[in-house]
């Protein structure tokens, strides 16, 4: 497989470092977005001369078009570009402030877009390339306490699902990534919590937020198989539009998506009878 550009935001840790260092170790040169000088260095110290470094604030879609168009010229043109930067927000539905939320949707959802955004025009002119987004398995399933995490990934889902179906006509492929639990600091210190007071909520809530916080550092991911999981699609004709890392997401995405046929199968019935009688009128 020739050599590939690559652009992974969000590098400093976690699944994006996991990428990037995979990406690398296949001969790839990885452009990494971080937050600060030091990641930068860090980052950098992976491959002289291949690991190339930029601060970005993704939620700034300036910043974002600029650091793509100067990647672009210096670097040189991307092949695979993957919207990774993101987070996770803790906290039912009732007790998360909606300026949370609000950020939550800003970082997962339009830091996503802009990065995607922002690189599209250049792959479109070349017809060719292969846009990325992390999403979750929380994107295809839900979970108690997750409502806005859960809420921000199931948007990039459908996002990404509609883009795959507008570019693909230009030889650009999409994909969403799905991971279950990886071995990352995803649920421990990168993990934003909403403050827990109403009490009618404990009994549900406070073992899965203890059950969370004791898995943090024991999950059954590993990044660097997801690593390399990811750089295999890139080297296969027909990529998938959807990639599940781990056999948690397969057992619980799968049971989810039975739950919504069982439903649609049931009251199918009672769907029909909302169509005008005499059929559409074209």
């Amino acid at each position: 497989m020739r050599e590939q550009k690559w652009l992974i935001t969000g590098v400093s840790s976690g699944l994006g470092r996991a990428f990037a260092q995979a990406a690398l170790d296949a001969g790839h040169t990885v452009v990494g977005t971080v937050r600060s000088e030091g990641d930068l260095r860090a980052f950098e110290e992976l491959h002289a001369g291949r690991a190339h470094g930029r601060i970005l604030d993704v939620t700034d879609s300036d910043a974002v078009t600029d650091v793509i168009g100067e990647v672009e010229q210096n670097v040189g043109a991307l092949d695979v570009v993957i919207a990774n930067a993101g987070y996770g927000l803790e906290g039912v539905f009732e007790e998360t402030p909606l300026a949370e939320v609000r950020r939550q949707f800003e970082v997962n959802v339009l830091g996503a877009m802009a990065t995607l955004q922002a690189a599209l025009p250049h792959m479109r002119r070349r017809r060719r390339g292969h846009l990325m987004a992390v999403t979750s398995m929380g994107g295809l399933m839900a979970v108690p306490g997750m409502s806005a995490y859960c809420g921000s990934k199931f948007a990039l889902e459908g996002i990404l699902e509609a883009l795959g179906k507008e570019v693909a006509q230009f030889g650009i492929h999409v994909t969403a990534i799905e991971p279950g639990s990886f071995r990352t600091d995803w649920a421990g210190r990168s993990m934003t919590r909403a403050e827990h007071s109403i009490d009618d909520y404990d009994e549900l809530f406070t073992p899965i937020r203890e059950a969370r916080r004791r898995a943090s550092g024991n999950q059954l991911g590993n990044p660097a198989k997801a690593g390399k999981a990811v750089v295999h699609i890139t080297s296969v004709d027909q990529p998938p539009a959807h990639l599940l890392l781990g056999s948690d997401a397969l057992r619980l995405v799968t049971a989810a998506r039975t739950a919504v046929d069982e439903d649609i199968r049931a009251w199918e019935a009672l769907s029909r009878t909302t169509d005008f009688a005499e059929g559409a009128q074209l």
